[in-house]
């Protein structure tokens, strides 16, 4: 009887722990065959600290060599490396011939335009080109391959990331992900559920450069690891208990 008792709670203790589909599942009230319009207008803007290349060419090399920076001279066929642009406290680059220019808060297309126009009196119908180089990623606690990430392109949405990451583990808090983005030095916390269909209307479900996102660990895991602390100090106490034992023994 007693064994009885004892198999039936721990048959409780791990169906307790256990966690239930609607805890991990992606996208729950989204259903078959439905079709889900993304109202998210997001455009990538420019930020302090942002190393963006830019390139201007036209018909001419010669007409728009000065607008373009490079390192090094060109020998034995290794063409010199293009200086790229780090965006100032002030959100502005130093550009050749035009000078300091703001591009902080515009989009790649807006600082394309607006440059163009700077241009315009120098050269005719310039083609420019813009790149932000440094956009990286980082995706913290329960994923499988934790890290910060580069990412190529403009833009990439929270699911992309944590796909770079591995996907969550079964311990991770799909309706509590945290998405950390700086703004100037500001630090400002949002908060997505990956459980509901309309994630990717949230501001944040495109991320930015730098954004860092954390996956709270779920109840399971944080009372396992709190079990386990319990039982290396269980470990600890016996082993200078028999330590203890054995030298008294030995002493006698």
């Amino acid at each position: 009887m007693k064994n009885k008792l004892i198999l039936a709670l721990l048959a409780l203790g791990i169906l307790s722990s256990c966690g239930s589909k609607k805890d991990v599942v992606y996208f729950q009230d989204a259903g078959s065959f439905e079709t889900l319009i993304n109202k998210n207008t997001f455009t990538p803007k420019f930020k302090i600290d942002d190393l963006v290349s830019i390139h201007v060419s036209t018909l001419d090399p010669e007409a728009s060599a000065p607008f373009n920076l490079f390192r090094g001279a060109a020998e034995g066929g290794i063409r010199p490396e293009q200086v790229d642009y780090l965006i100032d406290d002030q959100g502005e680059i130093d550009f050749p011939v035009i000078g300091k220019i703001k591009i902080a808060g515009l989009s790649p297309e807006e600082t394309r335009v607006m440059l163009r126009e700077r241009l315009s009196e120098y050269l005719v119908d310039p083609i420019i080109n813009i790149r932000l180089k440094n956009f990286t990623v980082t995706i913290l606690g329960e994923v499988n391959r934790p890290g910060t990430y580069p990412v190529n392109g403009e833009r990439i949405t929270v699911l992309e990331a944590i796909g770079l990451a591995g996907d969550l583990t079964i311990k991770g808090q799909r309706e509590n992900v945290k998405v950390i983005r700086d703004f100037d030095g500001t630090k400002v916390y949002n908060t997505i559920d990956l459980r509901r269909k309309d994630v990717m209307n949230s501001p944040v479900f495109y991320l930015t450069q730098n954004d860092v996102v954390y996956i709270e660990p779920n109840r399971s895991a944080a009372t396992s690891s709190s079990l386990d602390n319990r039982a290396s100090i269980a470990v600890s106490i016996v082993s200078v208990l028999i330590t203890s034992t054995v030298i008294l023994i030995t002493r006698n």
